[in-house]
Protein backbone atom coordinates (compact mmCIF):
# COMPACT_ATOMS: atom_id res chain seq x y z
CA UNK A 1 0.00 0.00 0.00
CA UNK A 2 1.57 3.57 -0.78
CA UNK A 3 2.77 5.00 2.07
CA UNK A 4 1.60 8.39 1.81
CA UNK A 5 -1.66 7.34 1.23
CA UNK A 6 -2.04 5.66 4.34
CA UNK A 7 -0.77 8.08 6.67
CA UNK A 8 -3.50 10.95 4.74
CA UNK A 9 -5.81 9.20 5.58
CA UNK A 10 -4.74 8.07 9.23
CA UNK A 11 -3.94 12.19 9.89
CA UNK A 12 -7.24 13.22 8.65
CA UNK A 13 -9.39 10.40 9.37
CA UNK A 14 -12.11 12.42 11.17
CA UNK A 15 -12.41 14.68 7.98
CA UNK A 16 -12.46 11.86 5.88
CA UNK A 17 -15.34 10.38 7.70
CA UNK A 18 -17.11 12.84 8.05
CA UNK A 19 -17.37 13.55 4.19
CA UNK A 20 -18.58 10.31 3.40
CA UNK A 21 -20.96 10.73 6.11
CA UNK A 22 -22.25 13.65 3.94
CA UNK A 23 -22.42 11.73 0.71
CA UNK A 24 -25.84 9.80 -0.62
CA UNK A 25 -25.39 6.21 0.62
CA UNK A 26 -24.10 3.70 -2.44
CA UNK A 27 -27.22 2.24 -3.06
CA UNK A 28 -26.32 1.25 -6.68
CA UNK A 29 -23.17 -0.74 -4.73
CA UNK A 30 -25.70 -2.37 -2.43
CA UNK A 31 -27.84 -3.44 -4.91
CA UNK A 32 -24.99 -5.17 -6.50
CA UNK A 33 -23.71 -6.71 -3.29
CA UNK A 34 -27.27 -8.00 -2.22
CA UNK A 35 -27.72 -9.57 -5.90
CA UNK A 36 -24.11 -11.37 -6.03
CA UNK A 37 -22.91 -11.75 -2.44
CA UNK A 38 -23.67 -15.46 -0.32
CA UNK A 39 -26.28 -13.85 1.77
CA UNK A 40 -24.95 -15.47 5.47
CA UNK A 41 -21.52 -15.50 4.34
CA UNK A 42 -18.98 -15.07 5.61
CA UNK A 43 -17.79 -11.07 4.27
CA UNK A 44 -14.57 -8.70 4.44
CA UNK A 45 -14.26 -5.14 3.43
CA UNK A 46 -11.05 -4.60 2.50
CA UNK A 47 -10.25 -0.90 2.98
CA UNK A 48 -13.02 -0.58 5.38
CA UNK A 49 -12.45 3.51 6.15
CA UNK A 50 -14.74 4.39 8.66
CA UNK A 51 -17.12 1.52 8.67
CA UNK A 52 -20.37 2.89 7.21
CA UNK A 53 -19.84 -0.40 4.86
CA UNK A 54 -19.32 -2.87 7.21
CA UNK A 55 -22.20 -1.62 9.02
CA UNK A 56 -24.80 -2.15 5.97
CA UNK A 57 -22.96 -5.70 5.56
CA UNK A 58 -23.85 -6.55 9.07
CA UNK A 59 -27.74 -5.33 8.98
CA UNK A 60 -28.43 -6.48 5.67
CA UNK A 61 -27.31 -10.26 6.45
CA UNK A 62 -23.15 -10.60 5.47
CA UNK A 63 -21.84 -11.20 8.85
CA UNK A 64 -18.60 -8.39 8.32
CA UNK A 65 -15.29 -8.11 9.10
CA UNK A 66 -13.76 -4.45 8.14
CA UNK A 67 -9.69 -4.01 7.32
CA UNK A 68 -7.90 -1.12 6.74
CA UNK A 69 -4.11 0.03 6.47
CA UNK A 70 -4.97 3.46 8.24
CA UNK A 71 -4.66 3.54 12.38
CA UNK A 72 -6.64 6.65 12.02
CA UNK A 73 -9.85 5.42 10.07
CA UNK A 74 -9.71 2.09 12.16
CA UNK A 75 -10.25 3.99 14.96
CA UNK A 76 -12.89 6.31 13.67
CA UNK A 77 -14.68 3.15 12.90
CA UNK A 78 -14.76 1.76 16.25
CA UNK A 79 -15.58 4.68 18.13
CA UNK A 80 -18.62 5.09 15.40
CA UNK A 81 -19.37 1.21 15.46
CA UNK A 82 -18.46 -0.28 18.56
CA UNK A 83 -20.16 -3.96 18.22
CA UNK A 84 -18.66 -4.29 15.12
CA UNK A 85 -15.16 -6.05 14.27
CA UNK A 86 -12.27 -3.88 12.60
CA UNK A 87 -8.81 -4.96 12.36
CA UNK A 88 -5.92 -3.56 10.72
CA UNK A 89 -4.68 -5.51 7.19
CA UNK A 90 -2.63 -3.82 4.12
CA UNK A 91 -2.28 -4.71 0.44
CA UNK A 92 -1.48 -6.09 -1.03
CA UNK A 93 0.06 -8.16 1.64
CA UNK A 94 -3.37 -8.97 3.78
CA UNK A 95 -0.44 -10.58 6.01
CA UNK A 96 -3.40 -11.25 8.61
CA UNK A 97 -5.87 -13.43 6.64
CA UNK A 98 -6.09 -16.60 6.32
CA UNK A 99 -6.21 -18.23 2.90
CA UNK A 100 -10.14 -19.11 1.83
CA UNK A 101 -11.53 -17.30 5.05
CA UNK A 102 -14.26 -15.30 3.11
CA UNK A 103 -17.66 -16.04 1.14
CA UNK A 104 -17.89 -12.29 0.27
CA UNK A 105 -14.93 -9.77 0.08
CA UNK A 106 -15.73 -6.36 -1.10
CA UNK A 107 -13.07 -3.92 -1.96
CA UNK A 108 -14.76 -0.32 -3.33
CA UNK A 109 -12.19 2.29 -4.17
CA UNK A 110 -9.06 1.07 -2.52
CA UNK A 111 -6.46 -0.67 -5.40
CA UNK A 112 -6.17 2.94 -7.16
CA UNK A 113 -4.14 3.78 -3.72
CA UNK A 114 -1.43 1.06 -4.67
CA UNK A 115 1.30 1.86 -7.00
CA UNK A 116 0.83 0.25 -10.44
CA UNK A 117 2.84 -2.40 -10.36
CA UNK A 118 1.49 -4.06 -6.95
CA UNK A 119 -2.41 -4.22 -8.65
CA UNK A 120 -1.93 -7.65 -9.87
CA UNK A 121 -0.48 -9.34 -6.94
CA UNK A 122 -3.07 -7.54 -4.11
CA UNK A 123 -6.48 -8.68 -6.62
CA UNK A 124 -4.51 -11.93 -6.54
CA UNK A 125 -4.38 -11.93 -2.82
CA UNK A 126 -8.25 -11.00 -2.53
CA UNK A 127 -9.02 -13.55 -4.75
CA UNK A 128 -6.96 -15.69 -2.21
CA UNK A 129 -8.81 -15.09 0.87
CA UNK A 130 -12.25 -16.07 -0.80
CA UNK A 131 -13.48 -19.60 -0.32
CA UNK A 132 -14.15 -21.92 -3.56
CA UNK A 133 -17.56 -20.23 -4.96
CA UNK A 134 -16.66 -16.82 -2.97
CA UNK A 135 -17.68 -13.52 -4.61
CA UNK A 136 -15.36 -10.47 -4.90
CA UNK A 137 -16.50 -7.00 -5.13
CA UNK A 138 -14.22 -4.93 -6.34
CA UNK A 139 -13.76 -1.26 -7.87
CA UNK A 140 -11.54 1.32 -8.53
CA UNK A 141 -11.73 4.95 -9.57
CA UNK A 142 -11.03 5.90 -13.52
CA UNK A 143 -7.96 7.82 -13.25
CA UNK A 144 -7.86 10.57 -16.39
CA UNK A 145 -4.94 9.99 -18.12
CA UNK A 146 -1.94 9.54 -15.18
CA UNK A 147 -1.44 8.28 -11.59
CA UNK A 148 -1.59 11.37 -9.43
CA UNK A 149 -1.77 12.62 -6.14
CA UNK A 150 -4.80 15.04 -4.82
CA UNK A 151 -4.06 17.46 -1.88
CA UNK A 152 -3.97 15.64 0.88
CA UNK A 153 -1.35 13.37 -0.70
CA UNK A 154 -3.55 9.99 -1.90
CA UNK A 155 -2.36 8.39 -4.32
CA UNK A 156 -4.53 7.73 -7.48
CA UNK A 157 -2.81 5.30 -9.61
CA UNK A 158 -4.03 5.23 -13.34
CA UNK A 159 -3.37 1.39 -14.73
CA UNK A 160 -4.98 -0.25 -17.26
CA UNK A 161 -8.40 -3.14 -16.07
CA UNK A 162 -5.82 -6.09 -17.29
CA UNK A 163 -3.95 -6.11 -14.37
CA UNK A 164 -6.85 -6.34 -12.28
CA UNK A 165 -8.44 -9.38 -14.46
CA UNK A 166 -4.74 -11.35 -14.62
CA UNK A 167 -4.52 -11.57 -10.51
CA UNK A 168 -8.22 -12.80 -10.51
CA UNK A 169 -6.66 -15.97 -12.88
CA UNK A 170 -9.67 -18.22 -14.09
CA UNK A 171 -12.44 -16.09 -12.21
CA UNK A 172 -15.70 -16.50 -13.62
CA UNK A 173 -16.66 -12.41 -14.06
CA UNK A 174 -20.04 -11.62 -13.24
CA UNK A 175 -19.70 -8.07 -13.87
CA UNK A 176 -16.96 -6.13 -15.42
CA UNK A 177 -17.98 -2.33 -16.19
CA UNK A 178 -17.42 1.51 -15.95
CA UNK A 179 -19.89 3.28 -13.86
CA UNK A 180 -20.30 6.72 -11.62
CA UNK A 181 -20.88 5.70 -8.24
CA UNK A 182 -24.03 7.46 -7.40
CA UNK A 183 -22.41 8.12 -3.82
CA UNK A 184 -19.29 9.50 -4.51
CA UNK A 185 -20.32 11.08 -8.61
CA UNK A 186 -16.79 9.51 -9.30
CA UNK A 187 -16.39 7.29 -13.09
CA UNK A 188 -15.21 4.10 -11.13
CA UNK A 189 -14.50 0.59 -13.07
CA UNK A 190 -16.74 -2.34 -11.17
CA UNK A 191 -15.58 -6.10 -11.36
CA UNK A 192 -17.74 -8.60 -9.75
CA UNK A 193 -15.84 -12.32 -9.55
CA UNK A 194 -16.54 -15.79 -8.36
CA UNK A 195 -14.14 -17.90 -7.20
CA UNK A 196 -14.24 -21.30 -9.09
Amino acid sequence: MDEQTIEAYSTGAGRFAAEWHDQPPPTDMYALLQRYFTPGGKTADIGSGAGRDVAWLNNHGFPAVGYDAAEGLLAQAATEFPSLVFRRAALPELDSIGRETYDNVLCETVVMHLPPDEVTQACARLFEILRPAGTLYLSWRVAESVSTRDAAGRLYAEFDAARVREGLGDADLLLDAEAVNLSSGRRVHRLIARRR
